[in-house]
């Protein structure tokens, strides 16, 4: 009885130390790779919720949600995304982010290229989530006719389009305002010698920033903001069932937002830095002027009188 005691108690110790051995194995330690797992992820989980509100009012015919809705689903799954990457690769989970901050000198341009396909490849995989997830309902809704215009349109789902009414000018306005926006506030969100968000606040700061774009910048062409956010959706309608037309409609509006949100990423942090970052203090005058106030040694001669310093209270 004591020997199959003893026997046990060494299987259970081999276990525990094979234990930390496997998880040791299969971490991985190079930033590079770690990067690309979380920026996908993270880019995934915002898609798929926000993807699936989005299914959820069209083929629900407003029963299920209406366009609120849809700004709230954004707000909430980009916040749910900065919450599962934040730390590890900053869930930029937007190209049009990741390419400010390489021109702001915040990221490798080394690194662009991995963000720029985590983001797509978790778009991509998203919609097709999105897709076999809301199947029966976008064809019970369209009757299995995939199309990308009209009322029983069901390509908005996973891609933007402008409204019948918006320019290729507009449109194209539209995004380099939007994604401006959106960086100049994210540049103030994350300013530490301003009014940032408080420590462990920032997915709820960043989606309360998503969710005011949506409801005061949404309505002309679906506030994509995101190159990567776009395109891989786009590409995944094309293959399957949608066709080129995703690519023909609205003029051929399929650039627009993938190209206006870089130039209104640049622009939004650019005007940020020019107009309050680039003016903050030296932290050198900022601490002198501190020393000053509270260290008598630093007060000006002409308060000193007959040896003593003469204090105000």
């Amino acid at each position: 009885m004591k020997q199959e005691v003893s026997i046990m108690e060494d299987g259970s110790r081999r276990e525990d130390h094979m234990a930390p051995n496997v998880v040791s194995r299969l971490k991985i330690k190079n930033e590079c790779i770690r990067v690309v797992l979380a920026e996908t992820l993270c880019t995934f989980i915002m898609m798929v919720f926000g993807l699936g509100t989005v299914a959820q009012v069209v083929t629900g015919n407003g029963a299920f949600g209406e366009y609120f809705s849809i700004n709230v689903g954004f707000g909430l799954s980009v916040a749910m995304g900065v919450h599962v990457g934040g730390k590890v690769s900053g869930a930029h989970m937007n190209a049009a982010v990741s390419f400010t901050m390489c021109v702001f000198g915040r990221l490798r341009w080394k690194m662009f290229p991995l963000y720029v396909f985590a983001q797509f490849l978790g778009s991509f995989l998203a919609a097709g989530t999105i897709f076999l997830l809301y199947y029966d309902a976008i064809h019970h809704y369209c009757g299995g006719n995939f199309t990308v215009s009209g009322p029983k349109a069901t390509a908005g789902i996973f891609a933007t389009y402008p409204a019948p009414y918006i320019s290729i000018y507009t449109g194209f306005f539209d995004q380099v305002l939007g994604t401006a926006m959106l960086l100049l506030c994210l540049m103030a969100l994350a300013d530490r010698r301003n009014q940032p968000v408080v420590s462990g606040g920032e997915p709820v700061g960043v989606g309360l920033l998503v969710l005011l774009i949506g409801i005061s910048m949404g309505s002309n062409s679906g506030y994509a903001i995101n190159p990567t956010r776009d395109l891989g959706p786009r590409v995944f309608t094309l293959m399957a069932g949608w066709g080129m037309e995703v690519f023909r409609a609205g003029n051929g509006w399929w650039w627009v937002p993938l190209v206006a949100p870089f130039i209104g990423g640049v622009t939004g942090a650019l005007i940020y830095e020019a107009f309050v970052e680039l003016h903050h203090p030296d932290l050198k005058s900022t601490k002198t002027q501190k020393k000053s106030a509270e260290d008598p040694e630093c007060v000006p001669l002409e308060k000193c009188k007959n040896g003593s310093t003469e204090m105000s209270l």
